[in-house]
């Protein structure tokens, strides 16, 4: 585990494997926690690292508001303080606008970029409006819980589960400070005038069954990225939870 202070945040990072960095970003969750089920999976061929950025769970920082220039700045530490860059990052959901500004702004830092179930900012009004519910839903945290489950897992996923599992999983949805100002930035990030800076070859993955960030949302990435490649898995927005396998094998053939 390593740590580095970045302005008044200390930013933790996990490391695992061997090879060329391959840094996995989180989005709106608790952190780094949420690749735990494949990042093994690229450890034989990468050095896998797994930053935990503001308002994840084990982040600390002053409490301050989020912006998409403080979490790239913060990646950009982690990688630098690697040594071992440029690295090919994949970034899930708010991590997609997080890295896509990282990519912009700091090509030297990135050698491909992977964007998963991301969004590039305003006008998207389904999107908008499934935040504010969440956000509004905060007073209530079992509501918010189980509301942030419906939206992050398909159907089909969840009505595979079975109950208990189901229970279990909502109650790992609860609200917590760092998740309402992930929620916060995610309402106002907008990364769409940064696309056609990306210089790095570019993966974005869409889920046909995102009920969170819309499928339609990945496709205006790729078609905003110079020479950007697309691929939809028939995934809801979790899809690291939803088919490991698939995204495994898309990530590791497009980095390698």
């Amino acid at each position: 585990m390593g740590e580095i202070a970045v302005g008044a945040a200390r930013v933790p990072y996990r490391v695992m494997g061997e090879g060329r960095p391959l840094v996995l970003v989180h989005g709106t969750n608790a952190g780094s926690r949420m690749w735990d089920g494949v990042a093994g999976a690229f450890a034989d061929t990468s050095t896998v690292v797994l930053p935990d950025l503001s308002g994840s769970d084990a982040a600390r920082d002053d409490g301050s508001d989020l912006t998409v220039e403080l979490l790239a700045g913060q990646l950009a530490a982690v990688i630098s303080d690697i040594g071992a860059g440029p690295a090919d990052v994949v970034g899930h959901s708010m991590g997609a606008p997080v890295i896509t500004a990282l990519a912009a702004v700091r090509p030297d830092l990135v050698r491909s970029l992977v964007l998963v179930a991301g969004f590039a900012g305003q006008g998207d009004e389904y999107l908008r409006n499934v935040l504010i519910v969440l956000r509004d839903l905060a007073g209530d945290p079992d509501t918010f819980a189980r509301f942030a489950m419906l939206v992050a897992f398909s159907r089909e996923h969840l009505g595979a589960l079975g109950r208990a599992a189901v229970e279990e999983l909502a109650a790992a949805y609860r609200p917590t400070a760092g998740r309402l100002r992930q929620i916060d930035l995610d309402l106002r990030l907008d990364v769409r005038d940064l696309l056609a800076r990306v210089q790095a070859p570019t993966l974005v993955i869409g889920c046909a069954r995102d009920a969170l960030a819309p499928v339609e949302n990945s496709r205006e990435l790729a078609a905003g990225i110079p020479g950007a490649s697309y691929k939809e898995l028939d995934s809801g927005h979790v899809v690291v939870a939803e088919r490991p396998e698939a995204f495994v094998k898309l990530v590791r053939d497009f980095i390698s």
